[in-house]
């Protein structure tokens, strides 16, 4: 990368400046991966395009999820004012309440700040309403909660999502992606690309490969066609797709696609479909307060009993065993 060029590209302008807003059990992942690359950006251009300031909920220590401790600079209550917010929060943020940091957003928003989110802390401004009208993503094991709490709010099973001023992203390194698009829109591609190579990341991923890589991660899968297919799945939980239906919106044969899941994944397309029915069902159970036969219906089973004995075949306990408590 050409450093004069960066350098002319970030010159002049006045920074902008994130805030972080940290609850306890915060992803750390998530949490460097917002904060590292605008440090990179400033020395890449030899200037302070980005500055930053870490904000608690409440005064005093915060303990990520790996238990190392941090002091943020301001609590809520004496927050700055600052151009983007965004939010790291842990598995709890459907349960976290904090009116103190809530109402620093809001009036952070009506001074035109950009708000945001990271691995599961969309769930805190979702049911603040500051997601409404607007597209946001979530840690996979948490969208289908936040499908059954927010049945109203557009959620992409992408890595990130920028929709006007909300930005949200997946957590983890999907992060890393979201800051390096934020950064193309603010400075330009080629210091984005920069900061990609300093962190020694995959450059820059299309639309539509932001949309299949958190779906490859997960499933390790890398033949489009069970990818294509296990992605039409996710999205037809409660509706149980047919094998022939499937195949026919994938536009093959039933017989091809049972011979590409055969060789890909050693199971069959309505084998692959039950497992996935059977961990949305756990994953529902741990993240959101839905009855158990409430869970049954919405991951594709008609009958409380057989929902029950195939939970027990495959995660070796009854479905109430997987209540988070």
């Amino acid at each position: 990368m050409n450093s004069r060029n960066v350098e002319k590209q970030a010159a002049g302008g006045t920074p902008l400046t994130f805030a972080v807003l940290v609850f306890p059990g915060f992803p750390m992942m998530a949490f460097s991966s917002v904060i590292e690359p605008l440090r990179a950006v400033n020395i890449l251009a030899k200037r302070d395009c980005y500055r930053w300031v870490i904000v608690g909920a409440d005064p005093g220590t915060v303990e990520a999820s790996n238990g190392v401790v941090i002091q943020p600079g301001f609590s809520a209550a004496d927050a700055p004012k600052v151009d983007r917010i965004v939010v790291c929060s842990g598995g709890d943020a459907d349960y976290v309440v904090a009116d103190e940091a809530m109402s620093w957003i809001r009036k952070s928003l009506r001074g035109g700040a950009h708000i945001g989110a990271v691995a599961d802390a969309a769930f805190f401004l979702a049911r603040a309403g500051l997601l409404d009208g607007h597209a946001c993503t979530l840690h996979w094991t948490s969208q289908a909660a936040f499908t059954e709490a927010f049945p109203d709010i557009e959620l992409r099973r992408d890595l990130f999502v920028i929709d006007r001023k909300r930005f949200t992203s997946a957590g983890g390194v999907g992060s890393l992606d979201m800051m390096l698009e934020i950064i193309t829109r603010d400075y330009g591609a080629e210091i984005a690309a920069g900061v990609a190579e300093w962190f020694v990341h995959s450059p820059l991923r299309s639309s539509v490969d932001r949309k299949l890589m958190p779906l490859r991660l997960r499933t390790g899968v890398q033949n489009e066609l069970v990818l294509s297919a296990i992605a039409i799945m996710e999205d037809a939980v409660e509706e149980r797709l047919g094998m022939a239906e499937l195949a026919e919106r994938l536009g093959v044969s039933p017989d091809k696609l049972e011979r590409n899941f055969r060789a890909e994944l050693d199971v069959s397309p309505n084998g692959y479909y039950r497992r996935l029915r059977l961990k949305r069902a756990a994953d529902l159970l741990a993240h959101s307060t839905l009855m158990v036969r409430d869970v049954a219906l919405a991951c594709g089973f008609a009958s409380m009993s057989s929902f029950a004995r195939a939970f027990r075949e495959e995660h070796g306990h009854a479905p109430k065993a997987m209540r988070r408590h």
